[in-house]
C-alpha cells in the first residue's frame, strides 16, 4: 500500500514510502480520530487489516465473514466498521477498541431478497455507509439492483434491516453519496451506466429513486461512447461540502464528469467531462479544503490530480500522472 505526500498548491504528489503487509488492498477508511487506516483484502477469503498510522504498525487482520470485500467505512462513533463482501452478498460489522484494533464481525448479514437482477447469479454487496445523522447504515447491492437500509445496534453491533428499495432492473447500483443537507442521496449505476437521485427521508431511513440520469459518457462500441470507444461503468460519485457540485468517475469513457446540484439537492444537473488522463478511475477524493480532486486509476496504475475551481466546480488537469501501480483508491488527509 503506497503512500505519497502532495503540494497543496499544486498537487504535485511525492512518494513517501509502502506500508507492507496489507495484502490485496483496495478501499480504504480512516477512523474519526485519525489514527488507524483501514484496508480491506479483495481475495476469496475477506478480511481487512487495519494499520496504525504513528508508527505504520500493522495491528492485525481479521475475517469480513464474506468473499471479494470491496468497500469499507467507520460508523461516526469511531466504535464500529462496517464492510461489505461483493462476492457473497453479505455485509459485517466489526467492533473497534479504544486502539483502533478490531474484533471478529459482531454481525454479518446476507443479502437474500429481493432475488438477483437480471443477468446476476446473486446478490454483490458494492457499499456500506452510515446517513449524515448517524441513525442508519445503508448498503448498495449491484447484484440485485437493491439499496438496504438498516439500523446499527451500538452497544451489541448488529444490524436490523428496515427497509430496502430496488432501481431499475438491471441497473446495477455501485455507490451512493449523500448531499451535505441529508435530504438527498445520488446512486451510480455501474451496469446500465447511469445516476439516480434519491429523496430520503431522515425519520425512516427510506429512499424514493427518481428517473435515471446521463452520465455524459456512451455506452456502446465506436467514437460515440467517448475516450477509447469502450462501454462505460461508472464507478463513484463525490459531492462538495458546500452541495453546488457533484463529480462522477467514469470508467471506459475515463473521465469525471461534473454536474451542478440544484433544487436543494433535488435534482442534478450534467455541465460537462473532463478526461482523467489515465484509464478506468475506480475512486475520486478530495484535498481537505476540496481546492484538489485525486483520481485513481486502476486500469493505468496511476493517479491523476486536477484543481476543483470553488466557484464553478469546473476541473483542471495539476501536473503529471502519478505512478501507482494497481490505483484502486485514494485516501487523502492532511
Amino acid at each position: 500500500m503506497g503512500l505519497a505526500s502532495y503540494d497543496r498548491k499544486t498537487g504535485r504528489m511525492t512518494a513517501a514510502g509502502v506500508i507492507e503487509g496489507v495484502a490485496d488492498p483496495s478501499y480504504l477508511a480512516l477512523h474519526p480520530r485519525g489514527h488507524t487506516l483501514y484496508a480491506v483484502n479483495e481475495q476469496q477469503d475477506g478480511s481487512v487489516t487495519a494499520v496504525r498510522l504513528a508508527d505504520r504498525r500493522i495491528l492485525g487482520t481479521w475475517s469480513t465473514g464474506g468473499a471479494l470485500p470491496c468497500h469499507v467505512s467507520v460508523h461516526p462513533s469511531g466504535r464500529w466498521l462496517l464492510t461489505a463482501n461483493y462476492l457473497s452478498g453479505s455485509v459485517a460489522v466489526h467492533p473497534i477498541d479504544g486502539t483502533g484494533a478490531l474484533a471478529e464481525p459482531s454481525d454479518v448479514v446476507a443479502h437474500l431478497v429481493p432475488p438477483p437482477g437480471p443477468g446476476q447469479e446473486s446478490a454483490h454487496a458494492h457499499q456500506i455507509i452510515t446517513s449524515p445523522d448517524g441513525r442508519f447504515v445503508l448498503a448498495v447491492d449491484l447484484g440485485n439492483d437493491t439499496v438496504y437500509t438498516y439500523r446499527l445496534d451500538t452497544t451489541t453491533g448488529r444490524l436490523t434491516r428496515i427497509a430496502y428499495v430496488s432501481l431499475a432492473p438491471g441497473a446495477g447500483p455501485r455507490h451512493l453519496t449523500f448531499h451535505p443537507r441529508g435530504r438527498f442521496a445520488y446512486v451510480a449505476n455501474e451496469l446500465d451506466n447511469t445516476v439516480v437521485v434519491c429523496a430520503y427521508d431522515p425519520a425512516t431511513g427510506d429512499l424514493s429513486p427518481g428517473p435515471a440520469l446521463r452520465t455524459g459518457a456512451g455506452t456502446g462500441p465506436g467514437p460515440s461512447s467517448g475516450i477509447g470507444g469502450a462501454r462505460n461503468y461508472p464507478a463513484q460519485l463525490l459531492v462538495g461540502k458546500p452541495g453546488r457540485f457533484a463529480y462522477l468517475a467514469n470508467r471506459g469513457h475515463d473521465s469525471i464528469a461534473r454536474y451542478a446540484v440544484e433544487a436543494s439537492g433535488a435534482r442534478l444537473r450534467l455541465l460537462d467531462t473532463v478526461p482523467v488522463r489515465g484509464a478506468f478511475p475506480r475512486h475520486i477524493a478530495f484535498s481537505p479544503d476540496e481546492r484538489l480532486l485525486f483520481a485513481a486509476n486502476q486500469g493505468s496504475g496511476s493517479v491523476t490530480v486536477f484543481r476543483a475551481d470553488p466557484g464553478t466546480g469546473r476541473l483542471s488537469p495539476s501536473g503529471a500522472p502519478y505512478a501507482a501501480p494497481g490505483a484502486a483508491c485514494a485516501m487523502v488527509r492532511i
